[in-house]
């Protein structure tokens, strides 16, 4: 349960999710996964930015926020700059993980209100010293078999009055037209079943696994909290892209290719062959109308107080 990352409620293993996945396997390749995480969350820094304002309405002085499934700790520092007076605890299953997310607080000059902890997640949670006023989940409850559960375990360390933010589901990200000038148009809609597939098999292949209604209200209803807001987040970078964002756009397509190309067919794999040529004036690395457009949604919950 350690990440930052994008997609549609099929998320697909083109974002953390080769990282939680390798992790488990005790194969990770941190010099890969790491540069990613951080390149992706930093480039998503205008929807953060946006989502922690608004949370910043809901929980307007959080003494400690904990980010559950912190990865690098990007996104533990968006919180640190969002909310300058609070502890900040970046949570996570990886110890090579959380060095980076302290050499990244060491960076922003956070370190004297940011700790970190490595623990199973969510049950290791209970290890906090004190009970917190925010925790922050993105896009990671999903990769826990039983997610009411998961739930119940992140609300149990808040402290009465306190708030948990879940990113979950959201649209598909998209960066290409419709009709690309060659192959057949639609590549992204096509590639979004087959990531749908893929996030149903490792959903029903992860330990404890449950099915459940992805009513994301009613579950934290479950887990002892009143729901106290859902919004979704955009993310528009329009075409032509700065060098960073077309970086990050090829690095998707080329996990898309390498990860599902027994589920293409050839004339797809042919066209994704084209869009990473980097010699191909059509391909990602020179066409003017690649873009990101991206929507991910946040639902809000509320302890009791006591």
């Amino acid at each position: 349960m350690a990440h930052q990352h994008q997609h549609d409620h099929g998320q697909a293993p083109t974002q953390a999710h080769a990282h939680k996945h390798s992790h488990d396997h005790g194969d990770i390749d941190f010099a890969t996964v790491i540069p990613h995480l951080e390149g992706q969350a930093e480039l998503y820094a205008p929807l953060y930015a946006e989502a922690l304002a608004w949370l910043a309405g809901r929980q307007p002085e959080p003494g400690l926020i904990v980010d559950a499934g912190s990865g690098p700790g990007i996104i533990s520092g968006f919180f640190a700059k969002a909310f300058p007076e609070a502890r900040i605890v970046a949570a996570d299953t990886s110890a090579a993980i959380l060095e980076r997310a302290r050499e990244n607080a060491e960076r922003l000059g956070t370190t004297d209100r940011f700790s970190t902890l490595q623990a199973e997640l969510p049950g290791g949670l209970g290890e906090l010293e004190y009970p917190a006023d925010l925790v922050w989940s993105s896009r990671a409850v999903h990769h826990v078999g039983d997610q009411r559960a998961a739930l119940a375990a992140l609300a149990d360390v808040l402290a009465p009055g306190g708030t948990l933010a879940v990113m979950e589901g959201g649209l598909a990200e998209r960066n290409l037209p419709r009709d690309l000038g060659f192959g057949r148009p639609g590549l992204e809609t096509r590639l979004d079943a087959i990531e749908q597939s893929w996030f149903n098999e490792m959903r029903t292949g992860l330990p404890g696994h449950v099915r459940e209604t992805e009513d994301w209200p009613a579950l934290l209803t479950a887990a002892g909290l009143r729901p106290s807001g859902t919004r979704s987040f955009l993310l528009d970078l329009p075409a032509p892209l700065t060098d960073e964002a077309r970086a990050y756009v090829i690095g998707v397509f080329d996990r898309r290719r390498s990860m599902f190309a027994d589920e293409l067919d050839a004339e797809d794999r042919a066209t994704l062959d084209r869009l990473l040529d980097p010699d191909d004036k059509a391909g990602l690395h020179h066409r003017p109308d690649v873009f990101v457009l991206a929507t991910h949604t946040v639902y809000t919950g509320g302890k009791p107080q006591a």
